[in-house]
Parts: structure tokens; sequence; C-alpha cells
């Protein structure tokens, strides 16, 4: 179906009757966008809740036995005011009673949980006019709770091969035995990319409350710019560090069958947002960047031994030390005689004395030293890639402002750069470079 467009819609998307009327003209304004996947409806301000929130907190009052009455009618009332306000002729309240019986009579979490997508989908596929297809009858998991890709694939294909027009709920499937079974949080982005390839789509469009992604933390610089086009590659590097990007889960399914992702805003259709390509797209920015991310409170462990790269064993014994702390290192820069081992501090809780010690005992290096308060920035892009003075732009831009760099490393891939410094210069540092290459 290479003419088809699935089309997520996130729950500020579709928070209240005035967000459903602008997704209405969104939809309608590409009849290519034949399968739509509603979230549940999010926060309408800042003083509001997700109705996902309402319903893992009427799920914990009943399984307690407690009554939960009072925040299921906050529940009731923005369904009906929803309805209502859209001037449509259904009796939500059927689905909100029976839901809310089931809930009395021991529903599962993931059940509770996932009513909210339910009821979203069926309130726009009456709004749009399309036909409601539940996602328990497509999205399939073993009774393991595993989901099932190839079961999921010959389902969709089969059961959405006559059906012209469709709202799926996100979020959710079910197993084999028929028991409702939710993705992670944020799981209605895994929803849309399933649904996008197992169609074969053109595109798969993720309508949010942003316009795609930034450059970098906007908290940190003063209105970035936006990312127009990322691979897969990139945005995995970006979001790794910390970047707030897509459910990861939700790349893959796409990625395989190499369809593009476009992130796009609800409430600003008109700009282009960030496109998501494949990796072997052809590179048309060399010279620049993609983006910059980072993460604080990191400690580095540097090691020095005489003779160290002679030492077949000493690696070895090294990782030993960290894999029986149940410890995993972010990066490992090293030379002909140290090696530093870059640990975030979640990882390290209060084990560092330990971890040092065990070394000094196993490894007998010559001397081992810990600095604390170190903080990670990744320069991603393909623009990089054999780009000469790239390196000494983003170096130059930390030494104007007096940024210490205590750490490089950068992978055989040119893809990123990763830069050591101290914690009190992480924002000055990300300022700094992005000043450097979008000024």
């Amino acid at each position: 179906m290479k003419d088809v467009i699935v089309s997520k819609f996130g729950g500020s998307s579709l928070a209240d009757s005035k967000q459903f009327a602008k997704v209405k003209n969104i939809i309608k304004s590409d009849t290519r966008r034949r399968y739509i996947i509603p979230s549940a409806p999010g926060r309408r301000d800042e003083k509001d809740h997700k109705i996902t929130d309402l319903l893992y907190m009427c799920y914990q009052l009943a399984s307690h036995n407690l009554n939960f009455d009072e925040v299921y009618e906050i529940i009731e009332r923005r369904f009906e005011d929803i309805c209502i306000e859209l001037g449509l002729d259904i009796n939500i309240n059927e689905n909100l009673l029976d839901i809310k019986e089931k809930i009395k009579n021991g529903a599962s979490k993931d059940y509770v949980a996932s009513r909210g997508e339910y009821l979203n989908a069926i309130i726009l596929s009456h709004y749009l006019n399309f036909e409601f297809v539940d996602a328990k009858d497509l999205i399939v998991f073993d009774n393991g709770g595993q989901f099932d890709s190839e079961a999921t694939q010959l389902n969709i294909q089969s059961k959405l091969n006559d059906v012209r027009q469709a709202v799926i709920p996100g979020f959710y499937g079910a197993r084999e035995n028929g028991e409702i079974n939710t993705f992670s949080r944020g799981g209605s982005d895994i929803t849309g990319a399933i649904i996008a390839r197992a169609i074969d789509s053109k595109l798969y469009e993720n309508w949010t409350d942003v316009s795609g992604f930034l450059i970098a933390d906007p908290k940190i610089v003063n209105n970035p710019k936006p990312i127009e086009v990322i691979t897969y590659r990139e945005l995995r590097e970006l979001s790794y560090m910390g970047a707030p990007v897509l459910h990861e889960e939700a790349i893959f399914p796409v990625k395989q069958a190499g369809i593009s992702i476009n992130i796009k805003n609800t409430n600003f259709p008109e700009e282009p947002g960030t496109m998501i390509v494949d990796d072997l797209s052809p590179i048309s920015y060399a010279g620049t960047i993609t983006g910059i991310a980072g993460k604080k409170d990191f400690t580095v462990i540097s090691i020095e031994k005489t003779l160290m790269s002679l030492k077949k064993d000493f690696y070895r014994k090294l990782l030993t030390v960290l894999e029986t702390n149940n410890i995993s290192i972010e990066h490992m820069p090293s030379s002909i005689d140290s090696v530093s081992l870059i640990i975030s501090n979640t990882q390290l809780n209060s084990k560092l004395e330990k971890v040092i010690e065990e070394i000094s005992i196993y490894c007998s290096p010559d001397s081992i030293i810990p600095y604390p308060n170190m903080a990670l920035i990744a320069v991603v892009g393909r623009g990089m890639i054999r780009t000469k003075g790239i390196s000494g732009k983003i170096f130059m831009a930390l030494a104007n402002k007096g940024v210490n760099i205590r750490m490089i490393t950068q992978g055989s891939s040119e893809l990123n750069i990763i830069i050591g410094v101290e914690n009190d210069d992480f924002n000055m540092a990300i300022a700094a470079i992005y000043e450097a290459f979008e000024s």
C-alpha cells in the first residue's frame, strides 16, 4: 500500500474537542491518511491529568477494594464532554459503564490502562466516519506477554485488506487467550510503527505538540533550530545520550521496512517537522552537525599501568570486576599505558570504593584515580563524516568559552564525537557548540 500514510496522534493532539477538530482537518486534507492510531487524551493544561494516569489510579484503588467512583467520574466527564462538544450521536456512557463494571470485578491492570486509547478510538472513528478496528484483533502477544511480530503481521494484512479507512487504538493488543496486553508507556508509537510496517505504508506520521526534534535542548539553548532530516542511527545516538525522541521500540518496525517517519505538530501542521530516514539515504549536508545531546553525573576512573598493552589478560580482569559488581560502562577510552572507565553515577551508587579496591587487587595498576562530577556531550551527524575541521571547530568553540575538555572519543564510523567536561561546564559547552555551527 505505497499510497497509504499511517498517522499516529498523541495524547496532546486528542486532549479535547478542539484538538479533535484539528486532527480531523489534518486527516481530511490528505486522502492517503487512511489508518489512524490515537493515544488516550492527554493533559489540557498544567493542572490537568492524563486519562491513562487516572485509569491507573482507578485500578490501584479497586485492587485494594477502595472506592474509585470519584476518580472515574473525571474520566466519564472528559469523554462525555468531547462527544457533546463534537455533536456526536454515540452512547459513550454504555462503554464507560461496562469498563467501570469490569474494573470493579477485578479487570487486569493492562485492560484498565488501555481503555483510554480504546474509548478515544471509538469517538474518533465516529467523528471521521472511519471504521473502528480494535487493536486486540490485530496486535498479537503470546501467553507469556511477548510480542509476536510474525503473527501480528499476518493478522494486520488479513484483517485490514478490505478496510479502506480505519481508526485503531494504540498502546495495546491481546494475548492468544484473549487477555489484553499493553506495550510500555508511550506504546502508541509502537502500534503505529507496527501497522505501517505490516501494510508497507508510504510514510509513518507521528503527530504531537512539537514541530519535530530540536538540534539542542531548548532549556539550554535559546530557540534552537529544528532538525529537518535525521537518520535512524543518528536518532539512536541522540536518544542514547538523553535527547527526548521517539519511543525506541517504535523505530525498529519501520526501520526494517525502510519506511520514513515524519514527526509533526498537530497545532502547526503546515510546519515540515522532522523526517527520520533510512541510514543509507544520501548526505546533502556535509560539514554540519545533526544534533547535540548530553548527560551529567558520570565518574571517570583513570587507570595507569606500565606496559599495559602487553598484559593480555588486563582488560579481561578489569571488565570482570565491573561485571561481578553489575556495572556497565558508557565509554572506555585508552592509550598505550592507560585506560579510563566512564561510568554513570546511577550505575556506581555506593560501589566506587569497592570497585577501586578490587581493581587494585585484581589488576595491580600503577595508579588508579577517580574523577567525579563529569558530563558527556555527544555531537552527532553524518555530515561530519570525512569532513575536515569539524573537531577543530568544536574544540575552538569550547576553548573560547573557557571550557576545559577532560576527554575526547570518536567512533570509527565518525558519526559522533563524545566530549567529557565538568558538570558545571555542561550547559555552557552545549551552547558554545551550537553557536559555532548554527550562528
